[in-house]
């Protein structure tokens, strides 16, 4: 079992900045990936990083390229998410996910999911 818990969600104004932080419990190893993804209200959930925590190469979606930055640090079992000149069509609750198998930016490869911190960029 894994426990995700994000934390480092707000309310920002737009060219604002905000990290995410998702921390990790229970089993984890180095060959999974970690995700995060993002859910407007009356939307579906929307892909937006993906690392590894064996690998330095992440995977973007389309709205996070240019803006947003994962990264981890496996000692603490942690995974960020800055993000940068944030705009108000940003404003969503981001969700961490533990990957199981399948295609990278689908959530139905995800198993193990957070509770989601929510960001509200404000114009």
């Amino acid at each position: 079992q894994v426990q995700l818990a994000e934390s480092g969600g707000g309310l920002v104004q737009a060219g604002g900045s905000l990290r995410l932080s998702c921390v990790a419990s229970g089993r984890t190893s180095n060959g999974d990936f970690m995700g995060w993804f993002r859910q407007a209200p009356g939307q579906e959930r929307e892909f937006v990083a993906a690392i590894s925590w064996s690998s330095d190469s992440p995977y973007y979606g389309n709205a996070a390229m240019g803006r947003f930055t994962i990264a981890r640090d496996n000692a603490k079992k942690t995974v960020y998410l800055q993000m940068n000149s944030l705009k108000p069509e940003d404003t969503a609750t981001y969700y961490c996910a533990g990957y199981r198998d399948g295609r990278i930016q689908d959530a139905a490869s995800y198993n193990y999911w957070g509770q989601g911190t929510l960001v509200t960029v404000s114009s």
